[in-house]
């Protein structure tokens, strides 16, 4: 188990050292410190002088790739690439071109996109799997027609839909609880159920169809014939046998997204005015504070990646058979 983990540790090293290099000429190439000083100063009606202070003092001054005229290894250190690019390996995230610490940034705002994603996912999650299992008994009947029907009519409407019709109907018409802002400590459950509900509403009718497929196609394997031929109740096939088949394409979709949870969602975080990383995000993509896309982008790598090694290991708890060697 150890040896593979350390390899997948080493294949995702190339990825994370690849996704930081195509950052890095995406945001020092291709848009150089200079396009990016015009932009925050103003336009192009700037001068080289207030260009060259803006650098100086964000720290876009320096070479890119080698100083020359620096000694010893500060000729690859004192340079963009080190303080941009190569420190974001030891998660020295710096400083925001609005000049406040991203990783402080980071460690504030994880939370308030933990407090709605993680619920999100839980209730979501058993919600889809026990409606798609009721889909699956009642397979080929009118109730699975119609159930089968509403997810995709839910598939089809954008999130952007729940998102407004929620803080509408439930916010605005009902005044049941605030439509955004948030709070700490207990007060914040205020801010957090409509959200949740909203996020849960839209994953219904993706997930269910997902999960039904998935016990559809396991009800119609040989053990399932055999478990009902020794007498077993569809209730007791379906149960102790489908769902418990079923968990390891189920724990590839859900192990996945489990880090990502700390990235938070863009839309759902800016529409009800949730502090958390999405919105800081979009935040910076409004406000061109490259560092801080550039940070969340390396982020994002590195938590996908870990999800990947989540799944794997996840594997041999759920099935047996498999062994990592």
């Amino acid at each position: 188990m150890s040896a593979y983990i350390i390899r997948r540790l080493l294949y995702a090293l190339p990825i994370l050292i690849g996704v930081n290099a195509l950052t890095f000429l995406l945001f020092f190439v291709v848009n150089s410190p200079d396009d990016m000083a015009r932009m925050h100063l103003g336009g192009k009606r700037v001068t080289d002088q207030a260009i060259q202070s803006w650098k100086e003092e964000h720290g876009y001054d320096k070479p890119l790739l080698f100083n020359y005229e620096a000694a010893g290894a500060q000729r690859l250190t004192d340079t963009i690439l080190y303080q941009k690019s190569v420190r974001l390996f030891l998660f020295d995230f710096g400083q925001s071109d609005s000049g406040r610490n991203i990783g402080h940034d980071i460690s504030q705002r994880m939370w308030p996109s933990l407090a709605i994603a993680v619920p999100t996912l839980l209730v979501g999650l058993a919600f889809n799997i026990t409606f798609a299992l009721l889909l699956a008994f009642f397979r080929g009947t009118y109730f699975d027609l119609w159930g089968v029907v509403i997810c995709v009519a839910m598939m089809s409407i954008s999130g952007l839909f729940y998102i407004i019709g929620g803080q509408y109907l439930v916010g605005k018409l009902l005044n049941l609880v605030p439509i955004s802002g948030y709070d700490t400590g207990v007060h914040a459950l205020k801010f957090l159920i409509l959200p949740v509900i909203v996020g849960v509403i839209g994953s219904i009718g993706s997930g269910t169809r997902w999960y039904r497929t998935l016990f559809l196609e396991e009800i119609h394997r040989d053990y399932v014939r055999t478990a009902r031929a020794k007498g077993l109740s569809e209730q007791l096939v379906l149960f102790r046998h489908v769902l418990r088949n079923a968990l390891i394409p189920i724990l590839t979709g859900v192990v996945v997204v489990l880090p990502l949870l700390f990235i938070g969602s863009l839309l759902t975080e800016s529409f009800f005015g949730i502090p958390g990383l999405g919105s800081y995000t979009i935040d910076a993509i409004n406000n061109q504070d490259f560092a801080v896309v550039r940070a969340m982008v390396f982020l994002g790598a590195v938590l996908y990646i870990i999800g990947l090694l989540m799944t794997d290991i996840s594997y041999t708890i759920v099935d047996p058979r498999v062994r990592l060697d």
